[in-house]
């Protein structure tokens, strides 16, 4: 991850970029049919946390400015911005309505990580967060932002969020972009620009406000050493050019600076890291030069329509029909060099291999009667590959694969007792053939990026042992997922009340794997859960104490300090150290991938506590007998809760289950600590 945002930031830099928009850690994916998760990390705040540090320390690292977002409450698209209604009654953003326990532990938590990170920007959100809009929510911003977590750096309107200047501003916001009032580039029509010397002249706005916003906004720019940035690329495309483009007066440099650098390779790496084994009958993967190999569905082969993969050409709800799926929509997607799409990859591996392949890509014809009647010999095993298309500015209205995914894997399974499916998902599916007994193999390849052909056919042969995990739950009806559903409907599409767009979030921190676990309810395949080609174990779990004297003794509420960025530090201090022992039981090399839960009492008078959160995982290589120690460290943080009464990060008495194992559902080591306070 940190090798992901150096990376990436060094692109940026050499482009001229001063800030790159990212990472996100906003939407964290409360509901599972939000169009944007996939610019995230996962619906755990720990692992989003974890991701959006070592993303952030890399990418300022290479000398850009990264922008953690979005800040906050940001889970739905669906009526995201203000709208008119029939009667040209301005009906207001959707507000996400989050008592004050659940923001802590689950929506500030990864921003938290940001800040600590030393984060240059947070981009505020469109929506209203308990009935104020985010970019000019003085609670949020002045008080948990820059307040509580001691943010240092510049607040930025998310484009077209902010809705007022001196409000805005006195909130806490200190750019607003894109500037002005519409993305035309009027100058004379911002909430900010003049009307700032306005706002401090007639004494709307103090004088040291104005300084603190300038402060916050270039300090970073010098401690990155921005004033020393290559020019902007001379060939850069006129931003907004689905409106009138707005003329930003750039210098600009020489056209086309190459600044991928072999990035390639890391590329490859990365998309077959994030691949996930689900399934692997008798050990139907790897394969080993198959005599005949059958390939399906549309999203196998290249795209058809170019590599741009946003824009009016996919603004639907399944995206492009013909083409392999690297990534989904939105501001978030990207322009790629070149796609390897997997029927590309799989024909330059059977070349070596003198494998015999055959495909059909059109689902129509794959899913109809005696569509597979061409495909002779039957194949000895048959690849399926399906994709799920997701975008900015709408929310998914299904959670199956798209393009009659279901029908396709039934067709080809009952042609081929041996059918492996492959997903190229923008979000979690759920798979009503996981268990079709001729459904032998089955990989999440989520979006690999411009490799993914070859990352995808490096898992299918073994050159790489997969060692992807779940980030989220996958359950086995997509009705599971109601409990934090998706706020819309008809009749809040027709209303005339500004204020009728209200989420609740009343499932308050049980959310993905913390509902199912705390209901006791079964899923399809569990967070943190993925196969591996060889086998691995976990012995001796042990326990140190760093708290007082090493015998545990440390108070319930942290000691009082000052404020630096990511909060009181006595927070980050690490009370506990947990260490098991991790063992390759296996025939092959491979990478385990150990998870810590702690399992927390349940406090009485509050909402429920989850019954295990995730609070360490590490990635280490074995080989075939090889065992290896390793070690997690608990902070403050880690063992607390938020406090509504205080106000503050506490320790709950009582036991504190330690669970060790290798997902949200397989502990294999388990153990208790209790915090003397």
């Amino acid at each position: 991850m940190y090798l992901r945002g150096l990376y990436m930031g060094g692109e940026f830099k050499g482009k001229g970029s001063h800030v790159a928009l990212g990472p996100v850690v906003g939407p964290l994916g409360r509901a599972a049919y939000g169009g944007r998760n996939w610019e995230g990390f996962s619906p755990d705040p720990y692992l989003t946390g974890v991701a959006a540090e070592q993303t952030i320390t890399g990418m300022q690292q290479s000398g850009i400015q990264a922008c953690l977002k979005h800040y906050i409450g940001y889970e739905q698209e669906s009526q995201r911005n203000p709208s008119l209604s029939a009667d040209n009654v301005t009906i207001e953003a959707v507000s996400s309505n989050i008592d004050d326990r659940t923001i802590h532990e689950l929506y500030l938590w990864p921003f938290a990580n940001g800040v600590r990170a030393g984060v240059a920007s947070i981009m505020c959100s469109y929506n209203r967060l308990n009935g104020s809009y985010a970019c000019q929510n003085s609670k949020t911003q002045n008080g948990l932002l820059k307040g509580e977590l001691g943010f240092q750096g510049w607040i930025v309107s998310d484009w077209g969020g902010t809705h007022a200047g001196v409000a805005s501003i006195n909130a806490g916001l200190d750019m607003d972009m894109p500037g002005p009032l519409s993305y035309s580039g009027d100058q004379n029509s911002s909430f900010f620009g003049g009307n700032v010397t306005q706002a401090v002249n007639n004494g709307s706005v103090a004088e040291t406000r104005v300084d603190d916003m300038v402060r916050r906004i270039m300090t970073p720019y010098f401690y990155l050493q921005q004033n020393q940035y290559p020019p902007i690329d001379g060939e850069e495309p006129a931003l907004n050019s689905n409106f009138p483009p707005y003329d930003y007066q750039f210098t600009l440099g020489a056209a086309n600076v190459e600044v991928r650098d072999g990035h390639a390779q890391l590329i490859r790496e990365l998309g077959s890291a994030g691949t996930v084994l689900l399934k692997n009958v008798n050990n139907t993967l790897p394969l080993s030069a198959p005599q005949t190999l059958g390939v399906f569905g549309n999203d196998a082969g290249d795209v058809v329509d170019g590599l741009y993969f946003s824009g009016s050409a996919f603004q639907n709800q399944y995206g492009y029909e013909y083409g392999n799926l690297p990534v989904a929509g939105g501001s978030g997607t990207g322009r790629m060099s070149y796609l390897v799409s997997p029927l590309e990859a799989i024909k330059s591996r059977a070349t070596q291999d003198g494998t015999l392949v055959q495909y059909i890509l059109n689902n129509t014809l794959i899913s109809s009667a005696g569509g597979l009647s061409s495909i002779l010999p039957v194949p000895q095993i048959c690849l399926v590959f399906l994709k799920t298309w997701a975008s900015e500015g709408y929310d998914r209205i299904g959670l199956e694969p798209d393009w009659n995914s279901t029908g396709v894997v039934n067709s080809v399974a009952s042609h081929c007792n041996n059918t492996i499916v492959i997903t190229n998902s923008a979000g979690l599916n759920v798979m009503p053939w996981a268990t079709h007994p001729n459904v032998t193999a089955i990989l999440a390849a989520h979006l690999p990026g411009q490799e993914s052909g070859n990352s995808i056919v490096d898992v299918l042969y073994g050159t790489v042992n997969p060692s992807g995990k779940l980030p989220y739950t996958i359950a086995l009806n997509a009705s599971d997922y109601n409990f934090a559903p998706i706020t819309n409907s008809t009749t809040l599409v027709e209303t005339e009340d500004p204020n009728s767009w209200q989420s609740n979030f009343t499932e308050g921190l049980l959310i993905d794997y913390r509902h199912f676990d705390y209901y006791n309810q079964s899923v399809a395949f569990e967070f943190g859960f993925g196969l591996s080609y060889t086998t691995f174990d976990m012995s001796g779990i042990q326990i140190q104490s760093h708290a007082g004297n090493g015998n545990g003794s440390v108070g319930a509420l942290p000691p009082s300090n000052p404020i630096v960025p990511g909060g009181n530090p006595s927070l980050w201090e690490v009370l506990f150290t947990v260490s098991v022992t991790v063992t390759n039981t296996g025939g092959l090399a491979g990478a385990a991938v150990p998870q810590v839960y702690l399992s927390l009492p349940q406090i009485r008078g509050e909402d429920p506590t989850p019954l295990n959160v995730l609070r360490g995982f590490d990635k280490i290589m074995l080989q075939p007998g090889e065992s290896q120690s390793v070690k997690f460290d608990l902070m403050r943080r880690d063992l607390s809760y938020w406090n509504t009464m205080t106000q503050q990060w506490m320790i709950p008495s009582g036991p504190i289950g330690v669970n060790a194992g290798f997902s949200s559902r397989d502990f294999r080591q388990k153990t208790q600590l209790t915090v003397v306070t």
